[in-house]
């Protein structure tokens, strides 16, 4: 890694976490005008496509026409990983509390350092470990911080209400949007190193897209007949998020563990929080402060020092 590259990192990290932060505000917006999450998903991916298209397929055709067999499946599966990750996240939400899902998808960093050893030969330093540690205890305090309430001291859900019935299944298919973006994230980084941005995300996103819209028809829903206002919610929800946020963290994985950056991904429920203080008017409670100081702490933690 270069003098340049490496000054950029920190930055570029930052503006992909604010970015990323903002898939929260335009979703919402997109739900209260009618659109379903499953709409939303599959559009972001496919105006995402879209966008990069004319890119890739005239400054990149020739590395595209380049890419072996191997480099296709696993773009291929990076793709359907990232789709099955939107798709199991947010339909997780109809069945459980967004506390229980935030916590069960933001595991994600865990599973990653559990296989980046097997799968990357990478490892983590034990100040990275730690920092993993405070990350994730930071995602869980705000995750059940809207769940659990202050009277007469703390008070939340009881844990066998996490495994009982439709509960159980949100939390279950939260866990595997955690899983999936494991997925994501641990070819990203493998490819990464081998394929430039443009044609790599080009693929993936693509590939994601295709899923999605399959899915869409299959459960009997349309991507037809909203409003102006709606499309263009969900057209800036793929040119920030996706396009920025994630592409920025698949541009990092070339030069980052991807235990690294998973951990990273941690900072947009801060984000969140301040963009939703600033836009939404919401004030984030103690707990998510709270959460946010972990979490900060973890990230800086686990950029000091990597093992490779």
């Amino acid at each position: 890694m270069d003098q340049r590259t490496r000054f950029m990192l920190p930055f570029a990290i930052i503006i992909a976490v604010l970015a990323v932060s903002t898939a929260s505000i335009f979703i919402r917006f997109a739900q209260n005008d009618g659109a379903p999450s499953l709409v939303i998903a599959a559009l972001r991916l496919g105006f995402a496509t879209v966008l990069l298209a004319p890119i890739a397929l005239t400054k990149h055709l020739e590395e595209i026409k380049r890419f072996t067999l191997n480099e296709i499946m696993l773009g291929v599966f990076s793709g359907i990983f990232l789709a099955v990750h939107f798709a199991t996240w947010i339909s997780s939400l109809e069945y459980t509390s967004v506390a229980s899902s935030v916590v069960f998808v933001s595991t994600g960093p865990l599973w990653v350092a559990l296989l980046s050893p097997l799968l990357l030969k990478e490892h983590l330093a034990q100040t990275a470990i730690i920092g993993l540690g405070l990350s994730l205890a930071g995602g869980t305090i705000i995750g059940l911080s809207d769940a659990c309430v202050w009277n007469a001291g703390i008070s939340c859900p009881a844990f066998a209400d996490v495994l009982q019935g439709r509960a159980m299944w949100g939390n279950f298919l939260a866990l595997l949007g955690a899983w999936t973006v494991t997925g994501y994230l641990i070819i990203g980084r493998k490819l990464r190193t081998r394929i430039s941005l443009i044609p790599y995300i080009f693929m993936v996103y693509g590939m994601a897209a295709l899923v999605l819209i399959a899915l869409m028809f299959i459960t009997g829903n349309s991507a037809l007949g909203y409003e102006s206002k709606t499309y263009g919610w969900i057209f800036l929800l793929a040119a920030l998020p996706q396009l920025v946020g994630h592409s920025t963290y698949n541009w990092a994985l070339k030069y980052l563990p991807a235990a690294l950056v998973a951990v990273m991904t941690l900072g947009e429920p801060i984000g969140s929080a301040v963009l939703a203080f600033f836009i939404l008017s919401e004030s984030p409670s103690p707990a998510t402060l709270l959460g946010g100081v972990f979490i900060l702490a973890g990230i800086y933690l686990a950029s000091q020092r990597t093992g490779g």
